[in-house]
């Protein structure tokens, strides 16, 4: 499932999608936690993104280690193999971290619309995104960055 499309490896054709929706679920999440007066225009979003961004992540992870048992098949070895192990270990991270964002962020929205949440928990709630969404950030950065050395070398 997670291999092959038309001969295309999966992974390449859905990584894209995690460079976009786990940033883009970060901003909407500080946004949503920290701007009050914003949240009613860009809850649906949050909720969306919170959604798209781990699974799309997960579905970039599930089909880069296909790819890697692959490469493995055909022989990757030396400092390509470790190239690629750095980059798994970033995506399994990038993974862990968008989930966790994505759920707090669901938890946050979820409760500030019902209302009636102590202050010092919204506050709690946001210094929770904004770490998370941090590290989400910097996760799908190292993890594009460790993929690309990867592929195309360093420059």
């Amino acid at each position: 499932m997670f291999d092959q499309v038309n001969g295309l490896p999966v992974h390449a054709l859905v990584l894209h999608a995690a460079v976009i929706f786990v940033p883009l679920l970060a901003l909407g999440a500080i946004v949503y936690a920290l701007v009050g007066k914003w949240r009613p225009k860009i809850e649906w979003a949050v909720v969306l993104l919170a959604v798209a961004a781990p699974a799309s992540t997960f579905v970039a992870k599930e089909s880069g280690e296909k790819l890697y048992d692959r490469l493995l098949g055909l022989g990757l070895s030396g400092k390509g193999k470790e190239l690629l192990d750095e980059h798994m270990s970033f995506g399994s991270k990038t993974f862990l971290f968008s989930l966790a964002l994505g759920v707090v962020s669901l938890v946050l929205v979820f409760l500030t619309r019902r209302g009636g949440l102590p202050k010092i928990a919204e506050w709690a709630l946001a210094a929770v995104v904004v770490i998370l969404a941090g590290l989400s950030a910097y996760y799908v950065f190292r993890t594009g960055d460790s993929g690309a050395t990867a592929v195309w070398g360093q420059y």
